[in-house]
């Protein structure tokens, strides 16, 4: 998509301009990119409502992210991010609920070529919900497994980030769900390279990957969703 190779050269050229002199010289360039992104993500945004009918009437402006970073608590005083992301769940973006997010990224020593994501669940849940999903993976893990990851596109990977170094102790360590059980945010995400993003029919792909989470999102929901009714 040359939308998308514009996306990337601006992100790219941000990296090594980050500062708000070079921001300020080049704010139509970034209008134009953000117009783009947008329009891309209005797309998304209709054809996720065709997956689930909860996602129908999001708008743009409920699930992306301003490109202005809060500097108050961090070492790293770069005034933008280097990416344009979206994220798609029930309720918009703060609602804690498990959902789909994509972003568009410059990477770094580390992650590129591989600097794009998709990711289906959510990083930040209430700790009764943290408890709750659990106890359901669980309870029922031979159907968790067979209903839930194996739907899941090969390429997704749960993500230990920020887990526990240890397994809680109400559940065995020599579980096969153990890994599970040390998670905090229920999530299973899939890096993508610069050819995913710029292919010429990325919206369709996208939309195909994130359709094999639903199960994955839906899980996790139905524990959110409980919490939040009691």
């Amino acid at each position: 998509m040359a939308e998308m190779q514009e996306t990337l050269e601006f992100l790219r050229a941000l990296q090594m301009n980050n500062n708000r002199e070079w921001f300020h010289a080049n704010k139509a360039w970034y209008d134009r990119v953000q117009a783009q992104w947008n329009s891309f993500c209005e797309a998304l945004l209709a054809e996720m409502g065709k997956v689930d009918a909860s996602l129908a009437s999001l708008t743009v402006k409920d699930c992306t992210y301003r490109i202005y970073r809060d500097t108050r608590f961090s070492t790293d005083k770069s005034p933008y991010k280097t990416h344009f992301g979206v994220f798609i769940c029930p309720g918009g973006k703060r609602s804690m609920h498990a959902g789909y997010y994509f972003h568009v990224s410059v990477g770094g020593d580390e992650g590129y070529p591989h600097a794009h994501m998709l990711a289906s669940g959510n990083y930040c849940y209430d700790k009764e919900a943290v408890r709750v999903i659990r106890e359901d993976i669980s309870d029922d893990w031979e159907r968790f497994q067979r209903e839930v990851l194996l739907v899941a596109d090969a390429r997704f990977v749960p993500d230990m980030e920020g887990a526990l170094k240890r397994v809680p102790h109400e559940f065995s360590a020599d579980a096969p769900y153990a890994d599970w059980m040390r998670m905090k945010s229920f999530c299973l995400n899939l890096w993508l390279d610069d050819d995913f993003i710029l292919s010429p029919n990325l919206l369709s792909r996208v939309v195909a990957l994130f359709q094999t989470t639903k199960p994955f999102v839906d899980f996790v929901n139905r524990a959110v969703d409980y919490v939040h009714e009691l």
